[in-house]
């Protein structure tokens, strides 16, 4: 390997650490003060000022504009903070995303290793969760200045570098290429202070001269305001408006820069002694410029965004889903209470399909029938919503408690769809044939099928409780019912086979279908009572087997009988 090939490797080896190591510090944070944070954010509204304040001070902690970005969304989407305050909110996380940088331009890189060696230690003795994101956020540090130091050396050894002198002087002569490089760079990063940092490194090294170093730091702004973009995307307009209104402000102001950039493209020097000092200030005075161009203007903006993304008449049934917050994907315990009130809300609709579904069979309605249809279709959606939530959650490190609720979370929302079907696909296939047959169930028939019924009906409220609270004693409630509908479904069906023997004209007729409609609502009710398991397993309430341990009970089997019997 050439000595090139081995520069450009290192230095893509420490762009990926300071990305991990950024992201183990937002980790850390969120973890241990993401509630604190967001309700910083929630309380900042009292005016420009102090809004632009809390943008500031939640960015300096996060260290990333992009998740207070997020943060903002989610207000913002579900009316809890005005437009114009989430934009000056916006305008004080990015001044305090270049404070961050700021920071660590600082020559403190040698610290690396305590911060390191600090970080392991607490995060191994840690018996708190607080303490272990403490520990992250110690790691997540040392790691951001361990790739500092690569990425300094690996800058200064590019400096000779032939390919690297070609390289620059290319986009030298093409400065707006030089602007969109930055931006697709931050982009495919999804940092802006990793890109903002190595472009400082390259300056300060001289690889990276005075008059290319502005318009890599423009395209990185840009950048870094495109990207909570993405992570909006599947949100309301009123939550799309907020990175949009911070992208058009950045864009106004880079427009402007660029322009008075072309009159005097020596004006970066103003702003420090040396080259690192130039970007970095540089860097601070754009956004700095922005806020103070823009916090007059928090109307006007708000207005403009607005009419760019206006709301869209939606129908109620088609705008769902109505808890699947994006911007909680970045704290996994915010994101899983997001999906379980989704959840929920998911069967409260199933349960609403299974209460009517017996009542449609009895007395079939093609009518009712399709309205029964629609609403499966909606537990489709957004079951499929949840799915794909859920797994944009677990991209976030979660803990070993989270994991397993998101499996839960997970499970159930699969079987709520499961249930939609089986009341969709076969009991309005039943409710169908009852129709067609122009038939109904004996008296007895119809009494009996409601009391299984409703008891199911029952057990799916007591599902979702058990769900929602992981309630120990009403999980075992709730599988003790189950050993209960089973007797009652045997003695059910031993009463339909009477009627037959009886004669019964309407036991006759129906036979089949009551026999279905019995057996459907048992597979629903195995659905429903399948959330208790891993709650009893957990709290070591289950037996591993419900195989009979002792073998006095195997001595009564006749030995003739294969055993496949059993």
């Amino acid at each position: 390997m050439n000595h090139g090939s081995e520069l450009f490797i290192t230095l893509l080896g420490a762009v990926a650490l300071m990305l991990w190591g950024i992201r183990m510090v937002r980790t850390g944070m969120t973890r241990a003060f993401g509630p604190l944070l967001r309700k910083a954010i929630g309380h900042a509204g009292k005016n420009r000022l102090t809004a632009f304040a809390a943008g500031m001070g939640v960015t300096i902690v996060l260290q990333s504009a992009t998740a207070t970005a997020l943060l903002l969304v989610s207000f913002a989407g579900r009316s809890l903070v005005a437009l114009p305050v989430a934009l000056a909110i916006m305008l004080g996380a990015d001044v305090g995303s270049t404070l961050v940088a700021r920071t660590f331009a600082i020559d403190i890189k040698g610290l690396w290793a305590i911060g390191l060696f600090a970080g392991v230690m607490l995060f191994n003795v840690a018996t708190s969760e607080r303490t272990k994101n403490a520990g992250r956020i110690a790691i997540g540090l040392g790691l951001m200045l361990l790739a500092l130091s690569l990425i300094t050396g690996v800058s200064s050894e590019m400096r000779s570098s032939p390919a690297v002198a070609a390289a620059v002087h290319a986009l030298g002569s093409q400065p707006f290429f030089a602007l969109l490089l930055a931006v697709l760079l931050t982009w495919f990063a999804h940092s802006s202070l990793a890109i903002i940092l190595f472009i400082t490194s390259l300056a300060s090294s001289g690889a990276v001269g005075s008059t290319l170093a502005p318009m890599l730091i423009l395209g990185a702004n840009l950048g870094g305001a495109l990207i909570p973009l993405a992570p909006a995307a599947g949100a309301s307009a009123k939550a799309r408006r907020v990175p949009l209104g911070n992208l058009l402000a950045r864009l106004t102001t880079a427009v402007g820069v660029v322009l008075v950039y072309e009159a005097d493209p020596t004006l970066i020097e103003a702003f420090g002694a040396t080259a690192a000092a130039q970007v970095l200030n540089f860097h601070i005075a754009f956004n700095a410029l922005t806020a103070a161009l823009f916090l007059p203007l928090l109307g006007p903006l708000a207005e403009l965004t607005i009419r760019l993304l206006p709301a869209p008449e939606v129908a109620p049934e088609q705008a769902l889903p109505q808890h699947l917050d994006p911007a909680a994907l970045v704290i996994p315990s915010e994101a899983l209470a997001c999906a379980t009130r989704e959840a929920l809300h998911v069967g409260d609709i199933v349960l609403d399909m299974l209460n009517r579904s017996l009542g449609v069979i009895a007395n079939p309605d093609a009518r009712r029938i399709k309205e029964l249809e629609k609403s499966d279709d909606r537990v489709d959606r957004l079951h499929e919503a949840i799915k794909h939530y859920l797994v944009r959650a677990s991209k976030f490190e979660m803990s070993e408690a989270e994991s397993r609720r998101y499996v839960e979370i997970l499970t159930f929302n699969t079987n709520l769809e499961h249930i939609g079907d089986i009341v969709d696909k076969n009991l309005m296939e039943l409710a169908g044939k009852m129709l067609k047959k122009r038939v109904s169930f004996s008296v007895e028939g119809h009494s009996e099928l409601q009391r299984f019924h409703e008891q199911v009906v029952e057990n799916m409220r007591l599902a979702m409780s058990v769900f929602a609270t992981r309630n120990i004693a009403l999980a075992r409630t709730l599988l003790q019912i189950k050993t209960g509908l089973r007797a009652q479904e045997v003695e059910a069906a031993d009463r339909h086979f009477a009627r037959l023997r009886d004669g019964r004209a309407e036991s006759i007729e129906t036979s089949s279908i009551h026999l279905d409609v019995i057996r459907d609502f048992k597979r629903i009710n195995s659905h429903l009572t399948s959330v208790a398991y891993p709650i009893l397993e957990e709290a070591g309430e289950l037996r591993q087997s419900r195989l009979v341990e002792t073998g006095a009970e195997f001595s009564a089997v006749p030995t003739g009988l294969a055993p496949g019997r059993f």
